[in-house]
């Protein structure tokens, strides 16, 4: 029998959100925001260390509170609406894996804006990581919007055209399924991880996830939504 893997949580939680203030630590169903993604992460048994990254004390304070037990400053110039998450993520794991002494074999970040996931959605994206010994899995839904369809894109001159032309598709059911990328869960093998910038690669795996544990936190109406689904169903 082989070492057995470790394994590393991010959450990575800026302080700055211009659609919703201080979105991270807003209260949502009776928690802070990122206090959902904080208990799965614990509850999935998974992880040796939960680390946060967060340019806000104050998310960093909330974090410490909800279970996080790494918590890594993040610097301003990597905390704006133009930062790259996935530079976010890397430098994360860099300071975690100094403060901890571990290089640790798998990567999982999980979104704060995302606190619909299930434990089970955790446990089964990173078992199909190792299971199928790929480089990546990335978290989607089914698209309500086809490229081949009813999703368009507008040219210089203002004029519409299909994002996937060259393709006769008379219904929507007929179109090759597509899928929103949800930004709820993504998991690494550590080596692909701090392969460059780059989010795909050529072996990358999608887990697709249900529409209802899809929602992503990014604007006052997603809010509503939010306390509004949880409330029904009971969380």
């Amino acid at each position: 029998m082989g070492e057995p893997m470790k394994r590393l949580c991010t959450v990575c939680a800026r302080g700055g959100s211009k659609g919703v203030k201080n979105k991270n630590i807003r209260e949502l169903l009776g928690k802070p925001l990122i206090a959902h993604t904080l208990i799965q992460a614990k509850a999935s048994k998974l992880f040796d260390k939960i680390a946060v990254s967060s340019d806000s004390r104050e998310i960093l304070d909330v974090a410490k509170k909800w279970g996080a037990d790494i918590l890594v400053v993040r610097a301003a110039e990597m905390a704006s609406d133009q930062s790259p998450k996935l530079a976010a993520i890397q430098h994360c794991v860099r300071e975690a894996e100094k403060e901890s002494g571990t290089a640790y074999d798998t990567l999982v970040d999980l979104d704060a804006t995302a606190p619909f996931r299930s434990v089970e959605d955790i446990q089964t994206a990173v078992k199909l990581l190792e299971d199928k010994k790929v480089s990546s899995v990335i978290t989607g839904a089914l698209a309500r919007k086809s490229p081949y369809f009813n999703l368009v894109e507008v040219d210089g001159a203002g004029r519409a055209r299909l994002s996937k032309p060259g393709v006769s598709v008379g219904r929507r059911q007929d179109s090759p399924p597509c899928y929103d990328m949800n930004a709820s869960i993504y998991a690494w093998r550590r080596e692909a991880l701090f392969k460059g910038q780059n989010l795909f690669h050529e072996d990358t795996l999608l887990y697709i996830m249900p529409e209802e544990r899809s929602i992503e936190i990014d604007s006052e109406l997603d809010f509503e939504i939010a306390e509004l689904l949880g409330a029904k169903r009971g969380l």
